[in-house]
């Protein structure tokens, strides 16, 4: 939105105002559409070389870090993610702002509330490395990326789950309650997703079976796919708020 006005040579300031559902709506389609994107050109195109391990056995679908490593899949992922990646950071410093004028009197719960903070800013960090730096191009940082991302996302969800079960305590509002149910069930979800793909990861790896690494693939979606869902929760936290971009013109003289 757009407003602006000549008086007396005073220009009245640009304000761009975007609901906050809107932009956490579009922080999370950002990675889904890129990473569907990827696995679909990867599985369609690139199958013998996104499905391929060192086993040399049939694989059925190719893992995340296959597809987003090949071209242009890498291209279309590093985009994605890097638009995304500073509305998530304003997600973050959002909560955090939020969690300390909520629990400003409990030194528990704020101490909680960086910890939170410091856990988002990690998995965003472990996002980024492992999305521009490939599994072909330095294995061991992408690695690291990943790990990462993992424990830091299962870090910041158990916190986020702890935080909000005080909010709901003292709230009477349904909205907090069922914010706070949803994202129990899918930090839940997550931890379990992350064991089987953890389980059949190492199967393929110790025993190379037929089909271990594409239950590895699955688990590896279901895994990202319950993270973005548990980011998704937000649009209920922060439903009546707004992102306002405020522009000012300087005076000139024609």
């Amino acid at each position: 939105m757009i407003q602006g006005s000549n008086i007396l040579g005073y220009e009245r300031p640009l304000v761009i105002r975007i609901s906050f559902t809107t932009c956490i709506v579009v922080t999370v389609c950002l990675p889904l559409l890129g990473l569907i994107t990827c696995v679909s050109i990867s599985s369609l195109f690139h199958f013998e070389d996104a499905t391929g391990t060192h086993c040399q056995v049939p694989n059925y679908l190719p893992s995340i870090s296959a597809s987003i490593s090949l071209s242009p899949e890498c291209h279309i992922w590093r985009f994605c993610i890097g638009l995304h990646s500073a509305p998530r950071l304003l997600v973050a410093f959002t909560y955090f702002r939020f969690y300390k004028s909520r629990f400003a009197a409990r030194s528990s719960e704020s101490a909680l509330s960086c910890l939170n903070l410091t856990f988002s800013i990690f998995e965003n960090l472990g996002l980024l490395l492992l999305t521009y730096v490939s599994s072909n191009e330095t294995y061991f940082v992408h690695k690291e990326g990943f790990v990462l991302f993992i424990v830091s996302s299962l870090i910041y969800m158990l916190i986020t789950c702890r935080l909000w079960r005080s909010i709901k305590k003292y709230s009477l509002s349904p909205e907090d309650a069922k914010s706070h149910h949803w994202k129990v069930r899918f930090l839940l979800l997550n931890v379990c997703f992350c064991a089987f793909a953890g389980f059949f990861y190492w199967k393929h790896n110790m025993y190379c079976e037929s089909g271990s690494y594409t239950f590895f693939a699955l688990f590896e979606y279901l895994v990202v796919f319950s993270n973005m869902a548990f980011h998704l929760t937000a649009v209920w936290d922060f439903k009546s708020r707004e992102v306002v971009v405020i522009s000012s013109f300087e005076d000139k003289d024609f």
